[in-house]
């Protein structure tokens, strides 16, 4: 099983509504490096959910549960083969791992939040799941 990272705005979809909804489609990444992330998932990865832009925080734990397929927010016209995979809730992080507290801890240097931090969508290596896990209070 491998690790991810998925990024939304809380102000566009935010962990509230990905656990009111069940199950969600992660859409609209345009992002080649982030989409080939999106078709690299397997059903059964887990990745964590992060709040960009406002918060700057892992908040929660999603599955990935249908693997990639056509992202169905292309516009007639659009360039590209887009993708998304369908997600559900795991759990949340009983405590929010911030942006700040990642970037103070030089342990945290190599991850790929740090250094690609406008990449949408990003593998995260085991070390660091169990790590980002510890610090949120779950079991990783």
């Amino acid at each position: 099983m491998a690790h991810w990272l998925v990024k939304s705005e809380p102000d566009a979809f935010s962990w509230q509504q990905q656990v009111e909804n069940k199950v969600e489609p992660w859409t609209g990444v345009r992002n080649h490096m982030a989409k080939n992330n999106l078709k690299a998932m397997r059903k059964g990865d887990l990745a964590f959910f992060y709040h960009s832009n406002i918060g700057k925080e892992v908040v929660g734990i999603v599955q990935v549960v249908r693997e990639a397929y056509p992202d169905p927010t292309i516009e007639p016209g659009e360039k590209g083969d887009w993708v998304c995979v369908d997600m559900k809730a795991v759990k949340p992080l009983k405590t929010p791992v911030t942006l700040a507290q990642l970037k103070a801890d030089p342990a945290f240097a190599e991850l790929a939040l740090i250094r690609q931090s406008r990449l949408s969508v990003m593998a995260i290596t085991e070390e660091f799941w169990v790590a980002i896990c510890a610090l949120g209070g779950v079991k990783g």
